[in-house]
């Protein structure tokens, strides 16, 4: 081992050190159960489902009965009678609405409108719970954007 004498210039390093990364900050992040949160969509998706299918009946049997006055079906018969009774229950009181000369067209206006109003309705309640009870990642969208942050 050798003592650097007093005669020789001895040579010092500094060595510089790469400078700390900015300081991290924690934030807190509410994680709720998977478990919790995927009943809860599958809840909602079944409820929403519930509803969409229910409208759907309704829209189909007042197309039905549409279908079987204007084609000048026996109303006699047990099915027309059903359909004919179902559809006076699902018809949003609108069977006198428009009161044209002709019976066809009054079915025809009053019950097509009818149908249209039950799938607006169903389209409406099925958005606004998915909106109210679902987490916004899995809400259905009709336009998303990324951006790069």
């Amino acid at each position: 081992m050798t003592y650097p004498r007093e005669d020789r210039p001895v040579e010092r390093r500094t060595e510089v050190m790469p400078q700390q990364p900015d300081p991290v900050v924690e934030r807190e992040e509410i994680v709720e159960r998977a478990d919790r949160v995927d009943s809860k969509i599958r809840v909602v998706r079944m409820v929403c489902a519930v509803i969409d299918v229910i409208c759907w009946v309704f829209a189909i049997v007042l197309a039905a009965h549409i279908f079987l006055v204007v084609a000048g079906a026996n109303m006699a018969n047990g099915f027309a009678q059903f359909i004919s009774g179902f559809a006076g229950g699902v018809n949003l009181g609108l069977s006198d609405l428009f009161v044209p000369g002709s019976e066809k067209v009054a079915v025809l206006l009053n019950e097509g409108l009818a149908a249209i109003l039950w799938l607006v309705v169903g389209a409406v309640l099925t958005g606004l719970i998915t909106r109210l009870a679902l987490p916004v990642e899995y809400r259905r969208a009709w336009y998303r954007r990324t951006t790069i942050s």
